[in-house]
């Protein structure tokens, strides 16, 4: 059972969708809300389709719902959200739409009804810049892009 309340998120059904399901939650500890499809489209391998949802939304101000794959969709047949997370913000009004690629090797068939993504509002932490002339020394310092050790590092 969730200890918070949920917080309320106005949503529009655009026309023509009333038959499809609101987004919710499969089961009780899940993070994310599934959502639907409002279209049919074909996805070619290596294609991408903002597919639509048939939904608007009223994100409250300091939230966004961030757009997330479906794991059974990414491990089964290579389709993901092509630029996951995705985000959309509280000041957005238009259709809400899931940018899916098939990253596999097959055509995928997306079909009305189906479930495309995941949608997990948040809270959002809005930042400031503090320009300085130097940065604090860290052990770590400019290392990145695999600095840390790799996968072979992790099999110790």
């Amino acid at each position: 059972m969730h200890s918070v309340d949920p917080t309320p998120v106005l949503i529009k059904r655009l026309p023509g969708n009333e038959d499809l399901p609101l987004p919710a939650y499969a089961t009780e500890g899940a993070a994310g809300m599934d959502v639907v499809a409002a279209e049919d489209v074909d996805l070619a391998p290596g294609a991408r389709h903002a597919v639509a949802t048939g939904l608007a939304v009223a994100i409250p101000a300091g939230y966004e719902i961030q757009v997330r794959p479906r794991s059974g969709l990414a491990f089964k047949y290579g389709v993901t959200v092509a630029n996951a997370p995705g985000t959309i913000d509280s000041d957005y009004r238009g259709e809400l739409k899931v940018i899916l690629i098939n990253l596999g090797a097959e055509a995928f068939e997306v079909r009305r009804g189906d479930r495309v993504a995941q949608l997990v509002l948040a809270p959002v932490t809005r930042g400031s810049w503090l320009e300085v002339e130097e940065l604090d020394v860290t052990a770590r310092g400019e290392g990145g892009f695999g600095s840390t050790g790799g996968l072979a590092a992790l099999r110790g």
